[in-house]
C-alpha cells in the first residue's frame, strides 16, 4: 500500500515538474529562480530527458516490480519531449553555415533602407578587435553592437573596418575602467551619421544599455543591450532591467540587439501586444525562424544552448534574415554573435 502512495506521489511530482518545464509562463513562473534557467536549455532539457527513458528502459527491463512506475514515467517524459520539440520547431533552426554566404548588396523587392545589425557578447579582452571586425565586414554590417567590450577595441575595431572600406563611428558607456563586463560598446556606419546618448534614467542597473539617437531625427532609435543575468544578488534586477528595455522599445522606427542575458520565454508578459516580444519590439531570428538556436554558452552546441542574444525592431523594420554565427565558437567570447538584415517599410 504504502509503495503504491509513493509511486502515485512520484507520479504527480514528476508530472508537474514536467508541465512547468516545457511551459513556465502558464504558471507565472518563467521570471523566477530555477524556473528561468531550466526554460533557457529546453533543448538540454529534452535531451537529458531521452537519456533518463533509456535509463528508465532498462531498469524495467531488469526489475519487473519497478516496470509499471518506469513505464508511467517513461510515457510522461516521452510526452514532455515531444512538447519541447514542438515548442523549439515553432522558433526554428534555420541556419546559415557562413557569413560571406550572405551578399549584404542584394535587396529585396520593393525594399527601402537596409541596415545589417551584429550582436555580439565578446567577453572583454578574449575576442581581438581583427575577428570583430572581420566579422563585422564579412555581414555588411551597419551597426555592431558590442556588450562587454571596452571603448579602445571598440575603437580599433572601427579603425579595421574603415581600412576594410566600411568607416564607422564608435561609442561606448561605461560603468568603470576595471571591469569589461561593466563597459557596452556600439559601432555605427558613418553613412547613419551622428548619434546622440543620453544615458541618464534610460540605461540598465548593474551592465550599461546605450541608447543612441540620431541626430538628424531621421535614422533608427539604437538600442545597445546588456541586462544583468538571473544570478544569485541580481534576481531581483534582473526582471527590472526586462522591464525597462520593454520600455526603451516604445514606439517606431527602433532597433534594439545585444546580450538580453533572456530568451523569449523571460519576455513573456512585457509585449506591448500579440505578436510582439518586448515592448513594440519583434525578434528577428523568431521571425526568421533561427530562434530555437542557442547563442551562450559556446561550450554547448547552438542546438543545445540559450539564445539570450537578440536582435529586435520595431515593425516599420522587417525581417529580412538573421542567424546565429556558429563559426566563431573559438574566437575566444563564451557567447555566438548573431547577425540580422532589416529593411526599413514605414
Amino acid at each position: 500500500m504504502f509503495r503504491r502512495v509513493s509511486a502515485a506521489a512520484l507520479i504527480l511530482i514528476v508530472a508537474a515538474a514536467l508541465l512547468v518545464s516545457v511551459w513556465p509562463q502558464l504558471f507565472g513562473l518563467h521570471r523566477l529562480p530555477g524556473f528561468a534557467h531550466v526554460v533557457s536549455f529546453r533543448a538540454f532539457a529534452a535531451t537529458a530527458a531521452v537519456g533518463l527513458i533509456v535509463a528508465l528502459a532498462l531498469a524495467a527491463m531488469v526489475s519487473r516490480a519497478f516496470r509499471g512506475l518506469a513505464t508511467s514515467l517513461i510515457v510522461m517524459m516521452l510526452v514532455f519531449v515531444l512538447a519541447t520539440a514542438a515548442v523549439l520547431s515553432t522558433r526554428g533552426f534555420s541556419t546559415v553555415t557562413h557569413t560571406a554566404d550572405l551578399d549584404p548588396t542584394v535587396e529585396t523587392e520593393g525594399s527601402g533602407t537596409e541596415l545589417t545589425v551584429l550582436s555580439w557578447n565578446t567577453l572583454g579582452p578574449a575576442t581581438t578587435p581583427d575577428a570583430i571586425a572581420q566579422l563585422a565586414l564579412e555581414s555588411g554590417a551597419d551597426i555592431v553592437v558590442l556588450p562587454e567590450t571596452i571603448l579602445d577595441t571598440a575603437t580599433q575595431a572601427a579603425v579595421l573596418m574603415r581600412e576594410g572600406g566600411s568607416p564607422m563611428w564608435a561609442h561606448t558607456l561605461a560603468y568603470d575602467q576595471v571591469s569589461p563586463a561593466k563597459s557596452t560598446s556600439l559601432l555605427t556606419s558613418v553613412e547613419l551619421g551622428h548619434y546622440d546618448f543620453n544615458s541618464v534614467g534610460t540605461t540598465t542597473a548593474v551592465l550599461p544599455t546605450l541608447v543612441g539617437t540620431p541626430r538628424s531625427g531621421t535614422g533608427p532609435r539604437i538600442i545597445a543591450v546588456h541586462a544583468v543575468a538571473p544570478i544569485p544578488g541580481q534576481f531581483d534586477v534582473w526582471p527590472k532591467d526586462l522591464a525597462l528595455l520593454a520600455e526603451l522599445c516604445t514606439g517606431d522606427n527602433i532597433i534594439m540587439a545585444g546580450d538580453f542575458n533572456a530568451t523569449i520565454d523571460h519576455m513573456t508578459g512585457l509585449e506591448a501586444e500579440p505578436g510582439k516580444t518586448l515592448g513594440d519590439c519583434t525578434d528577428a531570428a523568431m521571425t526568421a525562424k533561427s530562434a530555437a538556436l542557442g547563442t551562450w554558452p559556446t561550450q554547448l552546441p547552438a542546438l543545445l544552448g540559450a539564445p539570450i542574444d537578440h536582435v529586435m525592431s520595431t515593425s516599420d523594420w522587417e525581417v529580412v534574415e538573421a542567424h546565429v554565427v556558429q563559426t566563431m565558437d573559438l574566437s575566444g567570447s563564451d557567447h555566438r554573435p548573431i547577425v540580422a538584415r532589416l529593411a526599413y517599410r514605414p
